[in-house]
């Protein structure tokens, strides 16, 4: 408990009983402050509590739990109806612009291959990225939250279980499988998971056997010595009927030359001739 300052009133016949004090001081204000304490304690603390919790009445109670409002049920029940519709949400500009850039990618590229894109350091990458682009190949990395919306609607929806985790595109406007794969291989732990060549979609051994087809010149220059053979042989053929015709026919007139040497080709004879008759 606080100490408590003692009343004036108390106090008055004890100092008026001290010796030394003036005239001139014993009355009016400076009498009342050379009463007062020096110092004067002060009560410090929570306030007191004056409002506490009471039951209420049995009685009120009662009427409470009687007037209460209950409100009526719904004919279906709300699990049941459809939820309400929610307003679009609008997609911020840099969404649009990845969606516009995977648009373009798939499209004016011809070979999109997919990779697993795992953890690999700074260096590494950068070499892998330098090697790819002496052919023309390009890296690109894309979220799957902004690419699967674009599959599902797209022709390359066939692609989408390749997109499970964190995922690398190499992407190239020609056909360049066999370059691909031979850098790939010296990149172990970075697994090719599939892709498409010209709208047609390879797993990883499809693009495996794409790589080991010879180059097109080389396939061109084979369909043109295949193709000049075919005419060749067919202009033999051609000709070999009637080279023979014409070989018998030349047999066939010499016969008859032998045959019949003194009749002219005009079927009359020849006049006698006056020196041989004399």
């Amino acid at each position: 408990m606080a100490l408590l300052s003692p009343r004036t009133s108390d106090l008055l016949p004890v100092i008026s009983r001290l010796p030394g004090i003036p005239d001139h001081l014993d009355h009016g204000p400076f009498r009342i402050a050379r009463l007062l304490p020096t110092l004067q304690p002060v009560r410090y603390g929570s306030k007191a509590v004056t409002r506490h919790w009471r039951v209420m009445h049995f009685e009120r109670q009662k009427l409470m739990a009687v007037t209460e409002y209950i409100p009526p049920k719904p004919a279906i029940n709300p699990r049941c109806l459809p939820p309400p519709p929610q307003p679009p949400k609008e997609d911020s500009g840099f969404i649009r612009l990845l969606r516009k850039e995977i648009a373009a990618v798939f499209q004016n590229n011809r070979m999109v291959a997919v990779c697993q894109n795992v953890a690999m350091s700074a260096e590494d990458k950068i070499l892998l990225r330098h090697q790819l682009r002496k052919y023309n190949i390009f890296m690109k990395i894309f979220p799957n939250q902004v690419l699967k919306p674009f599959l599902e609607g797209s022709k390359y929806k066939n692609l989408l279980p390749l997109f499970v985790g964190h995922n690398m595109l190499l992407v190239s406007q020609e056909p360049k499988a066999k370059e691909m794969v031979r850098i790939l291989k010296t990149v172990p732990f970075l697994p090719l998971l599939g892709g498409f060549i010209d709208d047609t979609i390879l797993s990883r051994q499809g693009f495996v056997n794409y790589s080991k087809l010879p180059s097109l010149p080389q396939l061109q220059g084979e369909l043109v010595g295949g193709l000049t053979l075919l005419v060749a042989q067919t202009h033999s053929l051609l000709h070999h009927q009637p080279a023979q015709l014409t070989a018998l026919m030349d047999q066939y007139l010499r016969q008859r030359q032998e045959e019949e040497p003194s009749t002219p080709a005009s079927g009359k004879p020849d006049p006698p001739d006056p020196a041989v008759e004399s």
